[in-house]
């Protein structure tokens, strides 16, 4: 009889499903909280989380802030985006906003689509989806990122608008907005795409 579990823990971006039923509902690995001061990544070699740096200005993110497995920023991700050159490399970022507080990170959540910022970071593609928790009381019934109170979005795109400044150097990032729910779903499928070609995977025909 097969295991149930993983024998071993499995890698957060290559070991864990995208979601279970992307490009709507999906998996998100989450990073960093809004309690989080310094800014934490996933080390890609080994799958734990390694601090990246220390935020230079007072914005702190406004939601859960990570990334959605089996995802990649490669071509068909930056076609999306007018502007931008090419991918960032890296898996799909994502926010999942819920009502209560989660102080810790390294967890997984389920998170339903709503929307997206488009983010260009020096020419590469660096798209932030909005999602919300499906069984959050307050925001889980929320399908389109127009529904979200406008002055959680500011914060969203102000925060993604000033975490990477550095005093006296130039800031090259650009956000043109955000986008609803149908756009921000075809940006899954691209990113799910680019991951598969990226990592020569087997060939889904629906994809």
């Amino acid at each position: 009889m097969a295991a149930e579990y993983h024998t071993w823990r499995p890698h957060p971006w290559h070991g864990l499903a995208p979601g279970p039923n992307p490009p709507t509902e999906l998996t998100a690995f989450i990073e960093i909280t809004p309690f989080d001061l310094v800014k934490f990544e996933v080390d890609k070699n080994t799958g734990y989380l390694r601090v990246d740096r220390s935020q230079t200005t007072s914005s702190l993110p406004p939601a859960l802030y990570g990334f959605v497995p089996q995802t990649y920023a490669g071509h068909r991700v930056a076609a999306l985006m007018e502007g931008a050159e090419r991918g960032d490399k890296d898996p799909l970022d994502i926010c999942v906003l819920c009502e209560r507080p989660v102080n810790r990170s390294e967890v997984i959540m389920r998170a339903n689509v709503v929307g997206g910022i488009s983010m260009n970071d020096h020419g590469e593609a660096d798209d932030k989806i909005i999602a919300v928790f499906p069984d959050d009381p307050v925001y889980g019934g929320i399908q389109e990122i127009r529904d979200l109170p406008p002055a959680l979005v500011d914060r969203l795109v102000h925060y993604f608008a000033t975490y990477k400044l550095k005093p006296g150097e130039p800031d090259g990032v650009r956000i043109s907005g955000t986008y609803d729910r149908t756009h921000a779903e075809r940006v899954v499928m691209a990113s799910m795409k680019d991951y598969r070609e990226r990592y020569e995977l087997w060939a889904d025909p629906e994809l």
